[in-house]
């Protein structure tokens, strides 16, 4: 089975009926996205799959094929990290840091789709992820942070 994921095309040797999360951690070795469930509860699995916030851990790869799979790894590096990665930084949104990368993958969605989300959106967009830390203001600047960088980007100023 072939699969795209971060914009590379992979020739997957699994059962059909694998969940993506475990060939992205198992066969990809790209270990963002976390299990926590697996039931596609908590949303620390959490990619986009054709721009659209999905949980790894219950969609079968055999549901992906020539579809686009971007996890963490694949918005930024370390040297050039995405906006979203930059705004989590900054505001120390990580306390144990399980839920992150699921929380920042569902926020790029929401901010892909709109850069101007309101608080209300954000809130709403957010809340299939859980974080038991407690860090949610911490996050909701984050998202708000990085929709103010997208914002920028997009009228070509600089960040």
């Amino acid at each position: 089975m072939k699969l795209n994921v971060n914009g590379q095309p992979h020739d997957i040797d699994a059962d059909p009926r694998t969940p993506l999360l475990y060939v992205l951690r198992g066969d990809l070795q790209l270990n963002a996205a976390k299990f926590g469930c697996g039931l596609g509860q908590c949303g620390a699995c959490t990619v986009l799959v054709d721009g659209e916030a999905t949980f790894s851990c219950v969609t079968p790869i055999l549901a992906l094929e020539g579809k686009g799979i971007v996890t963490l790894e694949g918005l930024g590096s370390n040297d050039h990290p995405a906006p979203i990665q930059r705004a989590f930084i900054a505001e120390q949104a990580a306390q144990c840091g399980y839920c992150i990368a699921g929380m920042m993958m569902r926020a790029q969605a929401l901010l892909q789709k709109n850069p101007h989300a309101g608080d209300a959106e954000i809130r709403a967009a957010l809340e299939p992820n859980l974080c038991r830390c407690g860090t949610h203001m911490r996050i909701l600047r984050a998202v708000r942070r990085a929709a103010q960088m997208m914002q920028t980007a997009q009228a070509g100023e600089p960040q």
